[in-house]
């Protein structure tokens, strides 16, 4: 039998500690190796014994979970889920948990918080399993940016945005290559987009990220590569040497004009628990490029992305899933090859060359 994950949860509320050891305990490959009400408990249990995650709260006595968060990842890197109603979308608390190191947050309720935790357990432990696989060091490069999971969101599918529909079939010369991407794809992206030489074909990213980041990440990475990056607006031309980045809180979707392409931003529900979603991306790009689009999926928690991949490739669009080894989080790339979606299977240091050459 495989070792168990050893989890550590670090919460001043004996209800959250209860309920959350509880929750993981169903699960067979995780144990609750302790739990403490405050980062200082929690460091001495940890002298004794070293957990592969942590759960941690925000708002503790003694020291708050922020600071322990950074120490623990100055001193020994850990994947760390961050657990804590102050953890809001667009919250100042939640861009300092992930620019310090968190691998994904769960947001708590402000009220109904015992069953809101009995109803997350799926997805409690799911996010446990995922930051046990995390390469948290890879994470922890400078150029980190944030992203999380919300696991409260509902899950929709990419149907409440653009409904299945029949793939265009005419192949032209202009390609479209579309790029999801999640945890750890900030630095992934900076790998990938700052290696293109301008004469590449145009290209569209989903990276999950909220809203007030996307500009600036966008405008970082414009600085430092040949081709053009920008955050997308609507009716924005896709064309060679140019990535258009969808806006956080907004989902993006390819349309087609005659010859040419052009993105549409929507509002509209979650995703998959996201906005921006790769699903509803991919989906667009099976639908109005087809045998023209090149499909990319990278590392990141979760599973969005994977159907939409493989609709491009049943669409006859050639894909691509980052290799294991590679990623920060091996969840999309793994759920896609699952699927049948990913054509082939590459290392992140070899996919801006299957990028260049998708225009041969």
């Amino acid at each position: 039998m495989s070792r168990k994950i050893q989890l550590l949860i670090v919460d001043d509320s004996a209800v959250v500690r209860q309920v959350v050891a509880q929750a993981v305990a169903r699960a067979a490959d995780i144990e609750v190796m302790a739990t403490a009400s405050d980062p200082l408990f929690a460091m001495e249990k940890m002298r004794h014994h070293w957990p592969d995650v942590v759960i941690l709260d925000i708002e503790m006595p003694r020291m708050d979970g922020i600071s322990f968060l950074r120490k623990l990842m100055a001193e020994r890197p850990t994947p760390v889920v961050v657990c804590s109603s102050l953890a809001e979308a667009g919250s100042e608390t939640l861009m300092q948990a992930l620019a310090a190191g968190a691998v994904s947050i769960i947001t708590k309720p402000k009220s109904g918080l015992k069953g809101f935790l009995e109803d997350s357990s799926n997805d409690i432990v799911a996010a446990v399993r995922a930051a046990a696989r995390a390469n948290v060091r890879l994470l922890l490069r400078p150029a980190a940016a944030p992203m999380a999971l919300a696991i409260d969101r509902p899950r929709h599918s990419a149907d409440v945005i653009l409904p299945a529909g029949t793939a265009a079939m005419v192949k032209t010369t202009d390609k479209v290559i579309a790029i999801g991407t999640s945890t750890g794809g900030t630095q992934a992206l900076e790998a990938v987009l700052t290696r293109l030489p301008i004469t590449v074909p145009g290209i569209v990213v989903v990276q999950h990220m909220p809203e007030r980041f996307t500009a600036m990440f966008a405008e970082r990475l414009n600085s430092l590569s040949e081709i053009e990056v920008r955050e997308a607006k609507t009716n924005d031309r896709v064309m060679p040497g140019r990535a258009l980045i969808a806006p956080g809180g907004k989902h993006m979707m390819l349309k087609r004009n005659g010859a040419q392409y052009h993105v549409e931003i929507v509002d509209g529900p979650l995703v998959n628990r996201h906005k921006p979603s790769v699903d509803v991306l991919f989906r667009s790009v099976a639908r109005f490029a087809g045998k023209n689009g090149l499909g990319v999926i990278m590392t990141g928690m979760g599973d969005d992305g994977a159907r939409g991949l493989k609709e491009m490739r049943d669409a006859g669009a050639a894909t691509i899933a980052q290799d294991e080894a590679s990623c920060v989080v091996f969840g999309m790339p793994k759920e896609a090859i699952k699927l049948g979606a990913a054509e082939r299977v590459l290392s992140l240091g070899q996919i801006p060359g299957a990028l260049v050459a998708a225009d041969r």
